[in-house]
């Protein structure tokens, strides 16, 4: 689990990857494993060598939303509490216990005397209370973390490892997010400009790993923290070196990963279930197929007037084949959604049924929205204006463009036109920030007790992850009221509601939640799959089968 979503942030991903190709029986998938080599005592030593399939704009793990970045964040710096990666309770890390007062209003944190970072200083409760600060200060461009700590109004040093968070208001999520929390040393980030710090390209933590190199458009090259307090009581890491090559291209990271020189990629569903499913592959590698809380989505920037009325939003909804993107470019490895939550947890509304696909209701809701073709031309408009609209997404994404393809195809049919954006990654995250797009396809991933706030929010209409703009006074008193129940059977009755809201309004084309397809190099050991992945913490390589080091 990635410290990230432990603190909760729903996180950027580039859930679609891949083109489509030969439709295959989607149940043709041949050997499937959901743990590998866990009968053999750890080992340490050797590189693991992974793919990055976009690069980050930078590495400050409190200003980064980037799930590409988290992938690297989650190595380098420590956080308070990590969590059972079975039943998701909170576990001790950096801190070795806390207490939480009756009233839910107080958090004390005792942590331990041996956390360094890794250029050898002391982790005290001092630069917890600076990273808590700089989340909490507003010239910090850290809106989708700071959102989750605005009912904490302090934090005191009490010793140099006791710290004390007091709250004016409780939280359900609390000591997830206080607890999950990046924890950055003081006496380097201490000075200059937070947002343009020099070590936003050179980050310095206290966890696994420490920055050896990043060669831009090449790789990141992560080495053991020598004074990483885990190695002796976890053994942990277990890797001298962690190497990302940055490969956008999955067809050729897969032929990288084919010869021996990634040892570990997800795929597209095209590549898993044809070229990853040979005698000769399966022979040297194994693999993996799952479900994570992840979806992924259309969101309509609703301050353009064109995506203004739900009744537009509907019909647009009506007009994407769903079922047809599940069986065609998913090979069937991906399930249809309807709203924010996942099937399968008790928050997901199963009452709500996805909007079919139904091309002549959808050209009567334009109709009745006030949508004609007066010119002739065949694209229809309103209020003088054609219906045309951009959808921007990641370039480094063919299977997104795929799903937009078709997508743009029956809209044209039904008099609207939609030109397709691909942009590079860095850039998108930027256009989106500064909510300069019509329509976007990105995708959510979800924490283990989830929280709309953040995207839902009109709170985070300006600054926070409603890049949407999505505005509902019902909706915001539904989140206000779930942040502050402990209970979680009211929650998801709260949440059942919510998301008949958004079922109602339409402010995303929800799309789908598609399974992780994975293949490692049989050398690597330790591999299980949990309920929200796959740790790689717990990943090594057999002294007899390591390539890498000394």
């Amino acid at each position: 689990m990635k410290p990230v979503q432990l603190l909760g942030i729903l996180l950027l991903l580039a859930a679609l990857c891949g083109c489509g190709g030969e439709r295959r029986d989607p149940s043709d998938l041949g050997e499937i494993l959901t743990e590998y080599g866990n009968d053999t005592a750890a080992e340490k030593g050797d590189w693991l060598m992974l793919q990055m399939p976009a690069e980050m704009p930078h590495l400050n793990p409190l200003t980064s939303s980037d799930y590409y970045a988290s992938t690297v964040l989650d190595w380098v710096f420590d956080t308070l509490l990590d969590r059972d990666q079975v039943t998701m309770d909170n576990i001790p890390n950096a801190a070795k216990s806390w207490d939480i007062s009756d009233d839910h209003l107080t958090y004390t944190f005792h942590l331990r005397d041996d956390v360094k970072f890794s250029d050898g200083v002391p982790m005290t409760a001092h630069d917890v209370k600076f990273s808590f600060d700089k989340v909490m200060d507003p010239k910090v461009d850290a809106p989708y973390l700071r959102n989750y700590f605005v009912d904490i109004t302090g934090c005191e040093v009490l010793d140099d490892y006791t710290v004390r968070f007091t709250c004016n208001k409780p939280y359900y999520r609390h000591l997830v997010m206080i607890g999950g929390l990046y924890v950055l040393p003081r006496h380097i980030y201490g000075e200059g400009d937070f947002n343009n710090h020099p070590n936003n390209r050179a980050p310095v933590g206290s966890g696994k790993y420490a920055l050896e190199s990043w060669e831009t458009g090449q790789r990141i090259t992560l080495v053991r923290n020598p004074h990483y307090w885990g190695s002796a009581e976890k053994g942990w890491p277990y890797f001298e070196k962690i190497v990302y090559a940055i490969i956008p291209d999955d067809n050729t990271a897969f032929q990288v990963l084919s010869r021996g020189d990634l040892d570990f990629m997800s795929m597209p569903p095209d590549l898993f279930v044809r070229r990853a499913n040979t005698p000769r592959f399966r022979e040297q590698f194994n693999r993996f197929a799952y479900y994570r809380p992840a979806y992924n989505y259309i969101g309509w920037n609703l301050r353009k007037p064109m995506f203004k009325d739900r009744e537009t939003r509907l019909a647009l909804a009506m007009l994407l084949d769903r079922e047809l993107l599940r069986d065609e470019i998913y090979y069937g490895q991906a399930v249809i959604i309807s709203g924010n939550f996942m099937p399968g947890t008790p928050e997901h509304n199963a009452a709500l049924q996805p909007v079919l696909f139904d091309p002549d209701r959808a050209r009567t809701l334009l109709a009745e929205a006030g949508w004609g073709d007066e010119d002739g031309n065949g694209i229809l408009d309103r209020d003088g204006a054609p219906f045309h609209f951009d959808a921007a997404t990641t370039n480094q994404n063919p299977l997104a463009e795929k799903v937009l393809t078709i997508f743009k195809e029956e809209l044209a049919r039904a008099g609207i036109d939609m030109t397709i954006r691909p942009m590079e990654w860095a850039s998108l995250l930027e256009r989106v920030d500064k909510r300069e797009f019509d329509a976007i396809l990105m995708g959510w991933s979800m924490p283990p007790d989830p929280d709309p706030y953040q995207v839902w929010h009109s709170s985070q209409v300006d600054a926070g992850s409603n890049y949407v703009g999505f505005v509902n006074g019902e909706s915001d008193r539904v989140i206000e009221d779930a942040r502050v129940s402990f209970d979680r059977d009211t929650r998801i009755a709260l949440y059942h509601r919510f998301q008949e809201i958004l079922h109602e309004e339409q402010p995303y084309l929800f799309l789908l939640a598609p399974k992780v397809l994975a293949a490692g190099d049989k050398r690597l050991h330790g591999i299980r799959v949990y309920p929200f992945g796959i740790d790689q913490r717990e990943w090594f390589v057999p002294k007899a089968m390591q390539r890498y080091g000394g």
